[in-house]
């Protein structure tokens, strides 16, 4: 049986993630930094490269979900290289996210395949087609609301701290540091969800992901402001949201649009990093590096492949 360990398997997309793999018949070593939590498991620190090593032991590939990813994401990207095995991760921090893309390795490695990073890059990768550049690709998320998990306040917590405090946007085709508001808009998303007021520059891993291998001069993220507020939440995780991901992609006077809907942005996490482990592990991949989810896989077909989770509808094309 191809095993795949998982890391933070005890974790809110960790327990997701190692569910998927059972159904999907693959056998989920579980590991993480917390012993108490992973009886029969595979404990390791990041800092101790040796206990890295011995989990990995025997395993195909490594599923990382052990947030904050600024801490979790080299050591053990590092260790899945030294193992010789493919590596992905579900880290939506921009900091942790360049710090993996900055690795070389021959085997598969892919951060960011997740509901923020790799859905929106696989959306405006299938978008364009046989196409690498645009003028701008634009991603707005429709959230019907956004309870954050413990770890994603962790994780957002320590990108701040990263970046001095500052916000962080992609335009004139590189990264760059900001200390003004995020500007207010609205955005018509496709019915029922409709027109609703946004954050424009609400920016995720997708201005990471995206002009990662698309010659693009401009990625915006847009987050319904009912969600970002939700960000400010504290307590428990009580109830899953529906969520729309609109990705306009425009090249001179042409416009192309896709849209994936589904409901819970953390656990359809769960099938995006499975299906890239299968095809990985099946050989159904374009590159053996450091890569992108819409770099490494057919997009098209990657995401035909992720129903009945999401639900992918092409809008418009002229």
């Amino acid at each position: 049986m191809t095993s795949v360990l998982v890391y933070g398997a005890y974790g809110h997309t960790g327990r997701f993630v190692v569910a998927e793999l059972q159904k999907r018949g693959f056998d989920a070593v579980l590991s993480g930094r917390n012993a108490a939590k992973l009886p029969g498991g595979r404990p390791a620190s990041v800092d101790d490269p040796a206990a890295l090593d011995r989990a990995l032991d025997g395993v195909d590939a490594v599923i990382n979900c052990a947030g904050p990813f600024a801490e979790t994401a080299l050591p053990v990207a590092q260790a899945a290289i030294r193992a010789g095995v493919p590596y992905v991760d579900v880290a939506a921090e921009i900091e942790a996210n360049l710090d993996t893309f900055a690795l070389t390795a021959d085997t598969a490695v892919v951060p960011a395949m997740a509901f923020f990073g790799g859905l929106a890059d696989l959306l405006a990768t299938a978008a364009l087609g046989d196409e690498t550049t645009a003028d701008e690709v634009h991603v707005a998320y429709g959230l019907s609301g956004w309870r954050p998990t413990a770890g994603t306040l962790a994780a957002g917590k320590v990108s701040r701290e990263r970046r001095g405090g500052q916000r962080i946007r992609y335009a004139g085709g590189r990264l760059e540091h900001r200390d003004d508001a995020l500007p207010e808009r609205e955005w018509a998303f496709p019915e029922p969800l409709g027109t609703r007021p946004v954050l424009g520059e609400f920016s995720m891993a997708d201005i990471v992901t995206i002009p990662r291998h698309l010659k693009v001069r401009e990625v915006t993220s847009y987050m319904t402001v009912d969600a970002a507020q939700g960000l400010a939440a504290a307590g428990e995780r009580d109830a899953a949201e529906t969520f729309v991901v609109d990705v306009v992609v425009r090249t001179g006077d042409g416009e192309r649009r896709i849209v994936a809907s589904g409901e819970d942005i953390y656990a359809v996490s769960a099938p995006l990093a499975v299906e890239a482990v299968d095809r990985i592990l099946t050989g159904r991949t374009k590159v053996k590096a450091v890569a992108t989810a819409g770099e490494m896989f057919d997009a098209a077909d990657f995401l035909h492949a992720l129903a009945p989770h999401i639900t992918v509808a092409r809008l418009s094309s002229q």
